[in-house]
């Protein structure tokens, strides 16, 4: 069944003033740094620094970092499914879409575009790096728990793809997520319980949420709970600090993402995973849970074959 999808228009007229003054004045180069800046908060960017952790710097750093990224991706388009709030272009021509979510969708394409508020990389942005200074104190973590969730954020407004109260309100749910997540695991103690309550509050979602963005973070958090309970039992993997086996694991753990993700699409047609239908969307989420799960699961059980090399 096809959804069909809908959205409403609301918005402070400063804020369209702000952003058609932006755009106005940032030209070639401020419109190169905003699309450098937003990327901070996209897939590609956050799985690499998610692999760089978990992988090499300290696997439980990147458990806990990953746990918080998985739940701030679906609370996030589980508010924005209910807000339907449409992205500041699709209701102003003064304002450019200059960097749109999905580059091969239409820009007015709501199931793929997603909704705006609140804006997702700049929940993205807050659950990433500001994790890391909750999780350890430093001075440089202190700086980037600031200095990169700001820079995403304005990235956003300046791109056309929010409005600035799309990511005020993006950055107070970042925060919420590195806050209750953590909570939540210190009040329960059993991983396996304290994944099975993430999973069971983020279900409602499957009533009525209509974008793909939802159901990403869905198999996420499923492919991370699974991956992490087998790893803990099965695998238990050490750390490196050797810069070879660190690129050579990363490299490997990034291939196997976007390979897998090309490879699970392959019995589908273009047709049906473009589609916004349920059978689609549990697809996505599917695929993204055995992603997850391979490669955080699976995958470090042949870390242990480096000791012949050394």
């Amino acid at each position: 069944m096809e959804l069909e999808l809908a959205g409403s228009t609301f918005f402070y007229n400063w804020e369209v003033s702000l952003m058609v003054w932006l755009q106005a004045h940032m030209g070639t180069a401020g419109v190169w740094a905003a699309s450098i800046f937003s990327l901070l908060g996209e897939e590609l960017v956050i799985v690499g620094i998610l692999c760089f952790f978990y992988y090499c710097y300290d696997k439980d750093f990147g458990k806990y970092v990953a746990r918080n990224v998985a739940v701030g991706c679906i609370i996030n388009p589980m508010l924005k499914n209910l807000v339907l709030r449409r992205r500041p272009y699709m209701d102003h021509d003064e304002i450019k879409c200059l960097r749109p979510l999905d580059i091969d969708a239409s820009i007015f394409d709501i199931s793929k575009q997603g909704y705006s508020f609140p804006s997702g990389h700049s929940t993205n942005g807050v659950a990433v790096y500001s994790s890391f200074v909750r999780y350890r104190k430093t001075r440089f973590f202190e700086v980037l728990a600031i200095v990169a969730p700001l820079l995403i954020g304005c990235s956003r407004v300046c791109l056309g793809m929010h409005y600035p109260t799309d990511v005020l309100v993006g950055w107070l749910l970042g925060v919420f997520t590195i806050f209750a997540v953590p909570y939540l695991q210190q009040k329960t103690p059993n991983l396996a319980v304290f994944y099975g309550i993430l999973i069971v509050l983020a279900l409602p979602g499957f009533l009525y949420c209509k974008t793909t963005d939802y159901y990403s973070g869905v198999g996420l958090l499923v492919g991370m709970a699974l991956a992490d309970l087998f790893e803990t039992k099965y695998v238990n993997f050490e750390n490196t600090r050797s810069p070879l086996f660190c690129v050579l694991r990363m490299a490997g753990g990034l291939v196997i993402f976007v390979g897998l993700n090309t490879l699970l699409k392959l019995p589908f047609s273009k047709d049906f995973l473009e589609s916004s239908t349920i059978a689609a969307f549990s697809v996505r989420s599917l695929r993204y849970a055995i992603i997850i799960f391979i490669d955080l699961g699976l995958y470090p059980m042949l870390f242990k074959y480096e000791k012949k090399f050394k």
